[in-house]
């Protein structure tokens, strides 16, 4: 396992202080380097790692370390340095906080947690020779099976973080798992899982009087073979844990847009635009930051996200976008090149308190202006009982409920207009433009499923 220390700071650590924060472990500690120069490693006279630490990362979107870390910092940018000590060496931790400390007293920053901040000289007493190498150079990684790479994160809140990004590409790439290990009292923030939702890839819960179960379905499992695998009943049954109970019923909502746009592959294309429009629409401002993980660190900018998406062509390009603390909004953007042109499949969440109305009577003009001006594919309306902050509890959350779905004009032409206009079940679209909106509930009735499930095999039917 490993504990993670942040040192939040108004200036960039240089050189020197990164060395000064490096020789909390005195003069008999070495430093390595990792991820092509990106980490540097505080690591022991045999060569294990103790502490490994990230280079830093300016922060300037307002509210990231907040929503993240509970830790709110004064206005303005500020540089983010996080270490992550081995829990293997009784020291690493100290070690870890020390780093931070320093870093913080030079630069007039604080530390998270703060009761990890020290500038102690925190000397090495542990005999690591008795202690077995890790088998993997990821830091991230705490276990490599053939099958599983396993992180075991301790904090309140498990963000994508660049670590746990490169854990996730580096164990697909290799065809295993990434399971995540967290007490019962963890949450995951909305990109994270996401990232977790498809097998084989877990949430695993730790939990001291039930054992481990699946922080996302209630599953029980158990260690075998080198991963965790639910365990059957009798019947052959999943089993599900006594501790994953119901989130209680605050009045909190999630309104979730799911959109697709097809754009021909033009050099002067621009992406983002569509999301955009659904923030402004939607919060009444656009984005304000957009990153590759979290914490969200650079301010929104439609020209470099898809200057990055180029980059990256034909491979596909996985992106996030928040929008202002006030409400809390959170986008998952995955950019593809197919032979149909460009492509984007966004998820925006956005939170609501119960005293808060989800704006739905807005989205009949915003899919309008969606279709009207950016390539609409398809647009799902869903409205789900959940946090208003976005974060997922180790608890049974209920499903969203789907409230409209339209179809872009160019898809609506392709499947046949006419075909598209008479679903034998129902309901009977209205036009939107060239754009077709089919109405499906409020977004109370689970039966709002059934409906849709038969809308979009009678769309299939005709594609």
């Amino acid at each position: 396992m490993t504990k993670d220390v942040i040192a939040l700071t108004p200036k960039m650590p240089d050189l020197p202080t990164l060395l000064a924060g490096l020789y909390a472990g005195g003069p008999n500690l070495g430093m390595n380097t990792t991820a092509d120069g990106a980490v540097v490693q505080l690591c022991a006279p045999d060569g294990r790692p103790l502490v490994s630490v990230e280079a830093p990362i300016l922060i300037q979107v307002p509210g990231e370390t907040a929503r993240l870390l509970g830790h709110a910092v004064e206005e303005g940018s500020v540089w983010w340095t996080e270490a992550r000590a081995s829990t293997a060496v009784a020291e690493a931790g100290r070690l870890a906080g020390s780093f931070a400390g320093r870093l913080a007293t030079v630069l007039g920053g604080t530390v998270w947690p703060p009761e990890a901040a020290t500038t102690d000289v925190v000397p090495l007493t542990t005999d690591v020779s008795a202690i077995p190498v890790p088998a993997t150079g990821t830091p991230a990684v705490d276990v490599l099976t053939a099958t599983t790479a396993v992180v075991i994160q301790d904090r309140p809140l498990v963000a994508m973080t660049s670590w746990l990004s490169d854990a996730l590409r580096t164990a697909t790439a290799a065809d295993r798992a990434l399971q995540i290990v967290t007490p019962p009292t963890a949450r995951l923030t909305l990109a994270t899982r996401t990232a977790l939702r498809g097998l084989p890839n877990r949430w695993v819960v730790q939990d001291p009087e039930h054992g481990y179960f699946d922080g996302l379905s209630g599953a029980v499992l158990h260690w075998k073979n080198g991963t965790f695998t639910p365990i059957h009943d009798d019947k052959g049954n999943t089993k599900v844990a006594e501790a994953f109970t119901p989130t209680p019923y605050t009045g909190e909502r999630q309104l979730i847009l799911t959109l697709r746009t097809r754009h021909p592959a033009d050099p002067d294309l621009v992406l983002g635009r569509a999301l955009e429009t659904t923030f402004r629409r939607l919060t009444g401002a656009p984005p304000t930051g957009w990153s590759t993980a979290e914490p969200v660190n650079l301010p929104w900018s439609t020209r470099q996200l898809t200057d990055l998406a180029r980059t990256r062509a034909p491979q596909p390009t996985w992106l996030i976008a928040i929008g202002h603390p006030d409400r809390p909004a959170l986008a998952i953007i995955r950019v593809l090149r197919t032979p149909a042109g460009v492509e984007e499949d966004i998820t925006l969440t956005l939170g609501y308190g119960k005293d808060e109305t989800p704006p739905l009577d807005a989205i009949e003009k915003l899919a309008t202006e969606l279709d009207a001006q950016h390539n609409l594919a398809t647009l799902l309306t869903a409205l789900r009982t959940a946090r208003r902050d976005l974060t997922a509890p180790a608890r049974l959350e209920y499903p969203p409920i789907p409230v409209a779905f339209t179809l872009g004009s160019d898809k609506a032409r392709t499947i046949g207009r006419a075909h598209a206009s008479h679903p034998p079940h129902g309901p009977m679209p209205v036009r939107l433009g060239r754009a077709l909106h089919y109405a499906l509930g409020d977004g109370t009735d689970p039966k709002a499923w059934t409906t849709f499930q038969h809308l979009t095999q009678h769309l299939k039917q005709q594609a």
